[in-house]
């Protein structure tokens, strides 16, 4: 099978968020499942640095530019990449949908929109490129347009959406609508109008033959209104081509065995090794250095959905336990402000670093004892699967891909050896708090600690189930592409003849 993947990020071309880590994965793994990849994606500005060399296969005609078709390799494999290039419209200062001031670019839906017609563009052979084509795989909102636009066209290739966090939508005004010179009809509730807006994101739901998500839990949430952001029923009425494929992670990358950035590599035989990055860990964030007391680490996005406001209120309530924090990542200024104050008040117990840094990120899941994501919602979730397999306890909420992925450790769970962590139902300090405290009345047991670690250590989250999963949904697309148009064919022979008669 020959498979476009159309994504706005891969890593590590270019990555704000785990769209990228799944992009830059999953591709390599379905390589081994002989589906071929190819990746098309904006060339953003240091891009095409970064994959070089590049060499010119065509040029796209649409919406008054010309975009250059770069075709490169992602950096160490032999997937093939198509870089759109566009200076004006994608090589700027700041993200990919951001500026430096963290402020969305104004012309994103113009952006975006361009993207999408480029690959339906080369899908249906209008440009200089020849690749025969059986699923077009679109990811999130930035790639919402594609579906919609091959649906215009007879012949066109089925299309997959995945969904990675629903709570991204790409919504903008209707002159954004009128600007991408859209169908008149696709301005409707049954296709891209959202509350008088103009929904990216409804284009995959709406217009793709299928619609995935990165868990089975978050696929069921998302078809209910606490979690369905408004598109519950639309998801609902797309019950049956809606599924759940739990995402994976890079296991060579994320191995305790090899990883360069640990002072001290271990693995399940050789647990005790992991102490030291512990003191590294507690060096690097300021703490005093004891290899007794427990960490509790936290590596995300500052933001409402991650419950950051969750942590810091129990941190508070927990000021008098025998226990460390330490906190790494950048997002809402508020929060960030609100971490360096309770740091530098508690200086002995917390440890903050207010940056993105990946080196740090892999020494904390290797020197934390346990790692928190009280989130909000969360699709998937990729970093409780790094911290499993680094023998870091995970204490999560009980939600998407978070609960599809740890095992409370109740006591019957204990007792029968499939405890991986903690999880807690509801979003509240109170709740948190507790499963934290129960995490450090384990910890005082070591021979059940790590047992805990061991069984979370086991656990296979590679790429390779979530890519036989893709395979088999691809096949399915394709087979129920082929059915549809046989019965089509076959409604407007049976037309023909009765006219005939």
């Amino acid at each position: 099978m020959n498979i476009l993947f159309a994504t706005s990020e891969a890593y590590p071309l270019v990555k704000t968020g785990g769209l990228a880590d799944v992009c830059g994965q999953l591709p390599r793994a379905l390589n081994r499942q002989d589906v071929t990849i190819r990746i098309i994606m904006p060339a953003y500005a240091g891009v095409v640095e970064k994959a070089k060399p590049a060499k010119l296969l065509g040029h796209c005609l649409t919406s008054g530019y010309r975009i250059a078709i770069l075709e490169s390799r992602l950096p160490g494999t032999q997937i093939k990449v198509w870089l759109l290039s566009c200076p004006e419209l994608y090589e700027r200062e700041g993200g990919p949908y951001q500026n430096n001031d963290g402020e969305d670019f104004q012309d994103n839906a113009l952006r975006f929109g361009v993207f999408a017609r480029c690959v339906v563009a080369i899908t249906m052979g209008w440009t200089e490129i020849s690749w025969p084509i059986d699923v077009v795989h679109c990811h999130d909102w930035q790639a919402g347009l594609i579906p919609a636009l091959l649906r215009l066209h007879s012949g066109a290739p089925p299309s997959l959406f995945t969904i990675h966090n629903l709570a991204y939508q790409g919504l903008f005004p209707y002159s954004d609508f009128e600007q991408l010179e859209l169908p008149p009809h696709f301005w409707s509730h049954h296709g891209l109008e959202f509350y008088n807006q103009l929904s990216f994101i409804k284009g995959g739901i709406v217009f793709a033959d299928k619609v995935n998500t990165v868990s089975p839990r978050y696929a069921n949430e998302i078809t209910t209104p606490e979690f369905g952001c408004g598109l519950d029923g639309l998801l609902r009425n797309r019950g049956s081509d809606l599924s759940g494929i739990l995402n994976g992670i890079d296991v060579r990358e994320w191995n305790p065995g090899t990883d360069p950035n640990l002072v001290s590599n271990y693995n399940r035989h050789s647990l005790a090794k992991k102490s030291a990055n512990k003191l590294e860990l507690q060096s690097l964030f300021g703490l005093p250095q004891d290899p007794d007391i427990p960490v509790f680490s936290l590596v995300t996005r500052l933001t409402h959905q991650k419950g950051i406001d969750l942590v810091i209120d129990a941190m508070a309530m927990l000021r008098r336990k025998s226990v460390q924090f330490t906190m790494l990542g950048t997002g809402d200024r508020k929060l960030e402000t609100q971490l360096r104050q309770l740091a530098r008040r508690r200086r002995k117990s917390i440890g903050i670093k207010i940056a993105y840094d990946e080196a740090w990120v892999h020494k904390t899941v290797g020197g934390a004892d346990a790692f928190l994501m009280p989130s909000r919602f969360e699709p998937c979730g990729l970093t409780q699967l790094y911290s499993l397999r680094y023998g870091t306890l995970p204490i999560v909420r009980n939600i998407g891909g978070l609960a599809n992925t740890v095992t409370h450790a109740s006591p019957e769970n204990l007792k029968n050896g499939t405890a991986t962590g903690f999880t807690f139902n509801n979003d509240t300090a109170g709740e948190l708090k507790t499963s934290i405290e129960s995490a450090l009345t384990l910890y005082k047991n070591k021979t059940q600690w790590q047992a805990v670690q061991l069984a979370g250590m086991k656990q296979d989250f590679s790429w390779n189930c979530a890519a036989q999963s893709y395979t088999n949904l691809y096949k399915e697309i394709i087979k129920t592409r082929h059915r549809r148009l046989q019965k089509n064919a076959a409604a407007k022979k049976t037309a023909r003849n009765e006219v005939n008669n």
